[in-house]
C-alpha cells in the first residue's frame, strides 16, 4: 500500500508552497491511497498521526512525502527513520528526489540527501541569528515579547486587590500572563512598588476597561 504524509509546521511553510493542502494535491498525483496529515512545530516532539501512520507500514508498503523535512528535523533522526523503515522492508518515496529502498544505492543516496537537508536547515538558522545580530545594533532593539506599559500592570492589578476579580479573569481582560499577574501582586504586597499603582494613569486605564465593556463597575 503506498502511504502519503503530510506536515506544516508555520504558516510561512504555506506561503513556500509547503502548506498542507498543496502537499496532499501532491501526494495524491503520485498515488498515494491514504494521506496522513498533521501540524507540528519543531519544539514539539509528539506527531501523533506520523506514529500512527509508522505503526500502520508493513512489509512491501512505501512512505511518501513531498519533502524530505516533512518527517525528519535533523540528519540523525531521518538516517535512523529510513535505516528503520529500509529494515522493515518499506520504501521511501521523496517526490522531490526519488525512491529510496533497501539497496546499496539507496542507501548512499538517503544519506547524501539527509546530510543536505541538515546543511540547509543549518544555513537558515545561522541566516536568522546573523540577522538578529544586526538587530541588536541598532538603537531601541529589545529581544523578546516588549514590556507592559506599568499603567497597564498596574491597573490590572488593582482590578484584583482593590475590585477582588479572579487572576483568569483579570489575565483575560487586559491579556497579562497569569503569572505576570501573580508576580506583580506579590510585589505589591510587599510594598516595593506601591507607589506606582496610586495615580491617575491606573484610574483612567480602569475606566477605560469600564467604558468598553471589559469589566463592570457598580
Amino acid at each position: 500500500m503506498v502511504y502519503g504524509y503530510a506536515r506544516v509546521s508555520s504558516k510561512s511553510q504555506a506561503n513556500n508552497g509547503n502548506g498542507l493542502e498543496e502537499q496532499i494535491n501532491a501526494l495524491t498525483i503520485a498515488g498515494c491511497e491514504k494521506i496522513y496529515k498533521e501540524q507540528y512545530t519543531g519544539t514539539t516532539t509528539e506527531r501523533p498521526q506520523f506514529n500512527e501512520l509508522l505503526s500502520n507500514l508493513k512489509e512491501g508498503d512505501i512512505l511518501t512525502v513531498t519533502k524530505l523535512d516533512r518527517f525528519a528535523r535533523t540528519a540523525a533522526d531521518g538516517s535512523k527513520l529510513i535505516a528503520e523503515l529500509l529494515n522493515k522492508h518499506v520504501k521511501v518515496h521523496v517526490l522531490n528526489m526519488g525512491m529510496i529502498d533497501d539497496t546499496p544505492i539507496g542507501r548512499v543516496i538517503s544519506n547524501v540527501l539527509l546530510a543536505f537537508a541538515q546543511f540547509e536547515r543549518d544555513m537558515i538558522i545561522e541566516r536568522t541569528q546573523a540577522g538578529k545580530a544586526i538587530a541588536r545594533t541598532k538603537a531601541g532593539y529589545r529581544e523578546g515579547r516588549p514590556p507592559i506599559p506599568i499603567q497597564k500592570k498596574a491597573a490590572a492589578v488593582h482590578l484584583i486587590l482593590d475590585e477582588h476579580m479572579s487572576y483568569r479573569k483579570v489575565a483575560k481582560i487586559t491579556g497579562i500572563s497569569k503569572t505576570t499577574l501573580v508576580r506583580a501582586v506579590q510585589t505589591i504586597k510587599k510594598g516595593l512598588t506601591k507607589n506606582i499603582i496610586i495615580g491617575r494613569n491606573t484610574e483612567k486605564y480602569v475606566e477605560l476597561l469600564h467604558i468598553e465593556g471589559l469589566i463592570d463597575r457598580k
